[in-house]
C-alpha cells in the first residue's frame, strides 16, 4: 500500500485542531451494526480521532455493532475482526484503514472461494435497509421491507431475472405476458394486466436510478448484482410519484479499486415438453489507477427455450426467448471522501411468440392465425456523484433512460382473414435527484433533497390484414385500408410529463426507545398529451378539446409520519401513514381520445419485529395494512380490444402479512411468509356501473386473495476447500380476477410452484444442479392470451418441469 500525501496534509490539518486521543483511553462507545464506513465515522466521532480508508471500497464492509466502555485499541480491534481490514496508525490523533494481505476485494457472489467460506463461519450482521436512503437498520425501519443479498443470486438465479424476486417474496406479483412487458405489484397495489400508457405502480431503481416510469418492468438480468431490497409502500416522500405499492432498489456490485478479479458462469437447462435452453455470463474488475479509478464489466446472454405448440401453423416450441446485455461501471475515488460513479446499462429481449395456451386446443397447445413477437430494448446511463463530511452526505444521481417495448397482438376476427395489431411503445426518461443525508447512530438523522423528471412516452399502433382488405374496417371502424399486408396505423397517443420535487425526512427521539419521523413531498407536475396518427372519424374539434384537457399543472403534497419503538428487548413496534400518487394523461380508444385523472393513494399500517432473519435463531415479522386508494388508473380494453386507459373508481384494500425465519442449526435456515389481500372497487367509475356483474367481480384486478412461501436452506463447509449449498421452496399463488367486471372477469391464480436447487463449490469452482416446477404443474398465471379475443379458455401455463447444469469459475 502506497502512502497518499494528501492524506497526511488532511491528518496535519486535523491535529492543529484537535486535542490528542490516548489509544488506551477507555471510551464509551455505542455503534450499531452495519457497514465499515458508516462505523468507521461514528467511531472516530465518539473517540475524537480521524479515521480514514485507504480504498473507498472498504466502507461497504459488514462490521459488527459495538457497545460498552472500551478503549480504541480494543473498538478497533473488535470492529475489524473478520473483515480482513487493518488499521494503521499514521499521527499521533490518525488511523488509516487498509486491506489485509490476505483479503481479496473482489466478491462477485458467494460462491468464490472466500467469499463463500465468510458466507458460512462468519457471524451474521445487522441487516441495513439502504433505500430508505439515510441507510437505516432494520430494527429501526418502521415497514416491511425484504432484502436479498448477493448469496441468492446465483447464476441460475440471475438469468432468470425478476422471476427470481418474485420466487422469494411473498408480497410481489406480476403479470406473466412475457420478458419484458409485464407489470410487477407490490401488495396488493395492482391495477390492471393489460399493457397501456399508465405509469407503474411499483418505482424500479438501479442504485439511485429510476429504471421505468410509464412501461412495464424491464426486467434486468441479476448478474453481478450484491443485494435487491423490496420496501412495501407507498414510498411517495422519498420516491414520489409511481411507488404506489412500493420499491424495487437493484444494487449492482460496484468496481472495486484495490485488485483485479472476475467470474464467469454457464449453463444448460432442458424444459419437458419444450426444448433447450443455456446461458452464459462474465463479469470483470480491473483497477486502472491503483485505489482511485478502476473499471467493471458485465456481459451476458440468455436462452429460455420454448414449450407451446402451435396446431394451426404446425409450429412445435413457439414460444422461446432470448436476452442478452451487458454494465459497464467507472468509479474514480479521488480521495476518501468522494467517490464518482458513471453506469451504462443496454438488454435486448427478444420473444418469438406470445406466452400463452389455449385449454380447448391442448394442455400446452394453442391454433393462431399470425405469429406474435415482441421485443424489448433498454438503454440506461448514469453518473453518481457522493461527497462525505464525517456523518453528512451528499448524493447527486443524473441519468437517462430509453426502453422501446414493441408487442403484437392476433386481431383475426370470427370468419375472418388473419390480422394482427402491433403496438410499439417508446419511453424516455430524463431524471436528476440531489440530496443532503445526514446519518447518526441507530437511524435517527434526517434528509433534504430535490429531484427533477422528464418523461415521454409516444404510444404507437398499427393493423395489418393478411387477407383482403376488408377485414380493416370490421376491426377498427375507419382505418384507411393500405392493401393486404401493409400495416395502416392506427391512433395512438404521446404523454409527457415534467415532475419538479423538494422532499425531505427526519427522525429523532424525543424519549429514549422511542424514534418519531416526519417527512413530505411537494412535487408539481406538468402535464400534456397528444394524439398520433389519429383516425378519420376523430374531428379535430374532439382532438383540441381532449389535447387541451391533458395539458394542465397539478401539484400535490405527500405527507409520512411514523412512529416505532425498541423499548421491549429485541423486538421492534411501529405504526406508519404514508401516501402515494400517479398523474394523468391522455388514452385513447375506439372513438375518441380522453382524458384521464391523477389517483392517490393513503396506507395506515401497524406491525411489529421480533429478530433479524439470517443473523437471530429466531425471526418473526407481521404487518397489517389499510390502504384507500381514489381515482383508480387502469389499463383496460375497449368495445373492440384495443388497450386503453380509464379511472376506474375508487376501492379499498385489507393486507396482512407475516414472515417467520428460524434457524434451527447453524446450517439450516427455514422460512415461511403469506399474505392476504381483501381488496374491493368500492365506488366503481360510471361506465363500469352501467354493467351488470356480481359482487366478486368487483375485486381489484391481479390482487391474489392470499399468497405465500415455504423455504429450507442447507449450507455446510465440507472437508478441504468444499462446500454444499442445498434450497428448497414452494410457493402459492392465490385466485384472482384479469380485471374489472365481466369483460375482464376472467379467474386466474390458484397453483403451487416449486424449485430445488444443490450447488458443489471447491476451490474456485462451483457446480450446480436447480430444478423448477418439480410436479410439472400447469398453473394459469396469467389469464389474457390477445386482447382482440377475451375467450376463457386462454390460460398462461407455468413452465413445465426443468433442470439446469450449471458451472461457475470466479478468479
Amino acid at each position: 500500500m502506497r502512502r497518499r500525501t494528501d492524506l497526511l496534509f488532511v491528518t496535519a490539518a486535523i491535529l492543529a485542531t484537535i486535542a490528542p486521543a490516548h489509544a488506551a483511553d477507555r471510551h464509551r462507545i455505542s455503534i450499531a451494526p452495519g457497514r465499515l464506513g458508516e462505523a468507521a465515522i461514528a467511531l472516530g466521532r465518539q473517540t475524537g480521532v480521524s479515521i480514514g480508508m485507504s480504498d473507498q471500497s472498504l466502507a461497504g464492509l459488514p462490521t459488527k455493532g459495538l457497545n460498552g466502555k472500551m478503549s480504541l485499541d480494543g473498538a478497533l480491534k473488535r470492529l475489524l475482526d473478520g473483515t480482513g481490514v487493518k488499521a494503521r496508525r499514521i499521527a499521533a490523533n490518525t488511523w488509516r484503514l487498509e486491506r489485509g494481505r490476505s483479503q481479496s476485494p473482489y466478491r462477485p457472489r458467494a460462491s468464490s472461494s472466500i467469499a463463500a467460506k465468510a458466507a458460512i463461519q462468519a457471524d451474521p450482521v445487522e441487516i441495513i435497509v439502504t433505500a430508505s436512503k439515510r441507510d437505516t437498520p432494520l430494527p429501526r425501519y418502521a415497514g416491511m421491507v425484504e432484502a436479498l443479498d448477493n448469496s441468492v443470486f446465483t447464476s441460475a438465479e440471475a438469468a432468470n431475472g425478476s422471476a427470481t424476486l418474485l420466487a422469494r417474496i411473498a408480497s410481489l406479483s406480476s403479470t406473466h405476458a412475457g420478458n419484458g412487458r409485464n407489470k410487477l405489484f407490490i401488495r396488493a397495489i395492482a391495477d390492471s394486466g393489460v399493457a397501456g400508457p399508465t405509469q407503474a405502480t411499483t418505482g424500479q431503481y438501479l442504485g439511485d436510478m429510476r429504471l421505468n416510469y410509464a412501461a412495464p418492468d424491464p426486467d434486468l438480468k441479476l448478474y453481478d448484482v450484491g443485494r435487491v431490497e423490496v420496501l412495501e409502500g407507498p414510498q411517495g416522500t422519498l420516491y414520489g410519484a409511481g411507488s404506489l405499492g412500493g420499491v424495487i432498489r437493484i444494487m449492482p456490485n460496484a468496481p472495486n479499486l484495490g485488485d483485479y478479479g472476475g467470474q464467469m458462469s454457464a449453463g444448460v437447462s432442458v424444459t419437458q415438453h419444450g426444448d433447450l435452453g443455456g446461458d452464459l455470463s462474465a463479469a470483470l474488475n480491473m483497477p486502472i489507477v491503483a485505489e482511485k479509478l478502476a473499471l467493471r464489466l458485465v456481459g451476458y446472454g440468455v436462452q429460455e427455450g420454448g414449450y407451446i405448440d402451435d396446431v394451426t401453423r404446425d409450429i412445435d416450441d413457439v414460444n422461446r426467448v432470448r436476452t442478452w446485455g451487458g454494465r459497464a461501471a467507472l468509479r474514480f475515488a479521488p480521495d476518501e471522501n468522494w467517490t464518482i460513479d458513471l453506469n451504462g446499462v443496454y438488454q435486448h429481449i427478444a420473444g418469438d411468440d406470445a406466452q400463452y395456451a389455449d385449454r380447448s386446443v391442448g394442455r400446452l397447445d394453442r391454433a393462431s392465425a399470425v405469429t406474435q413477437p415482441y421485443s424489448s430494448d433498454y438503454v440506461l446511463g448514469n453518473l453518481r456523484i457522493e461527497r462525505q463530511w464525517d456523518s453528512l452526505r451528499f448524493v447527486s444521481s443524473t441519468g437517462f433512460v430509453r426502453h422501446e417495448l414493441t408487442e403484437s397482438y392476433d386481431a383475426t376476427q370470427p370468419e375472418g382473414a388473419p390480422a394482427l395489431f402491433r403496438q410499439n411503445n417508446k419511453v424516455d426518461i430524463f431524471s436528476t435527484e440531489n440530496r443532503l443525508v445526514r446519518d447518526l447512530d441507530n437511524g435517527l438523522g434526517w434528509i433534504l433533497g430535490a429531484s427533477y423528471l422528464q418523461s415521454t412516452s409516444d404510444i404507437q399502433r398499427s393493423l395489418t390484414s393478411f387477407g383482403t382488405a376488408t377485414v380493416l374496417p370490421e376491426i377498427i371502424p375507419n382505418v384507411p385500408v393500405f392493401g393486404r399486408g401493409v400495416p395502416a396505423p392506427a391512433t395512438g397517443v404521446r404523454n409527457k410529463v415534467k415532475e419538479a420535487t423538494l422532499f425531505g425526512e427526519a427522525s429523532f427521539e424525543p424519549v429514549q426507545g422511542l424514534i418519531a419521523t416526519i417527512g413530505g413531498r411537494l412535487t408539481n407536475s406538468r402535464l400534456s398529451g397528444a394524439a398520433l396518427d389519429p383516425i378519420a372519424a376523430l374531428s379535430s374539434a374532439d382532438l383540441a378539446r381532449a389535447e387541451a384537457q391533458a395539458d394542465r399543472n397539478e401539484t400535490i403534497f405527500l405527507p409520512s409520519a411514523s412512529l416505532l419503538t425498541d423499548a421491549i428487548p429485541d423486538i421492534t413496534l411501529y405504526a406508519r401513514f404514508q401516501r402515494g400518487f400517479r398523474p394523468g394523461g391522455l388514452a385513447v380508444d375506439d372513438q375518441r381520445v380522453r382524458r384521464y385523472q391523477n389517483d392517490r393513494v393513503s396506507t395506515f399500517e401497524l406491525g411489529f419485529r421480533k429478530g433479524a432473519p439470517g443473523r437471530d435463531p429466531f425471526a418473526l415479522s407481521a404487518n397489517v395494512a389499510y390502504t384507500d386508494w381514489r381515482d383508480i388508473q387502469a389499463d383496460v380494453t375497449d368495445r373492440i380490444g384495443l388497450p386503453t386507459t380509464a379511472n376506474i373508481g375508487d376501492g379499498r384494500i385489507y393486507t396482512i402479512e407475516g414472515r417467520i425465519v428460524l434457524r434451527p442449526l447453524p446450517a439450516l435456515t427455514l422460512d415461511g411468509s403469506f399474505i392476504y389481500n381483501d381488496s374491493k372497487l368500492s365506488r366503481p367509475a360510471q361506465f363500469l356501473r352501467a354493467l351488470s356483474f356480481d359482487g366478486e367481480s368487483l375485486s381489484l384486478p391481479n390482487v391474489a386473495n392470499l399468497g405465500g412461501r415455504l423455504a429450507a436452506d442447507y449450507r455446510i463447509a465440507l472437508a478441504g476447500d468444499t462446500d454444499l449449498h442445498v434450497n428448497g421452496a414452494a410457493r402459492y399463488v392465490g385466485k384472482s380476477r384479469l380485471g374489472v367486471g365481466p369483460i375482464l372477469g376472467q379467474t386466474q391464480g390458484d397453483y403451487i410452484d416449486t424449485s430445488l436447487t444443490a450447488s458443489l463449490r471447491r476451490g474456485p469452482l462451483q457446480y450446480s444442479l436447480s430444478l423448477t416446477n418439480l410436479l410439472d404443474s400447469d398453473g394459469n398465471r396469467f389469464s389474457l392470451g390477445t386482447p382482440f379475443d377475451l375467450r376463457s379458455d386462454y390460460y398462461t401455463p407455468l413452465r413445465p418441469r426443468t433442470v439446469r447444469l450449471g458451472i461457475d469459475f470466479a478468479f
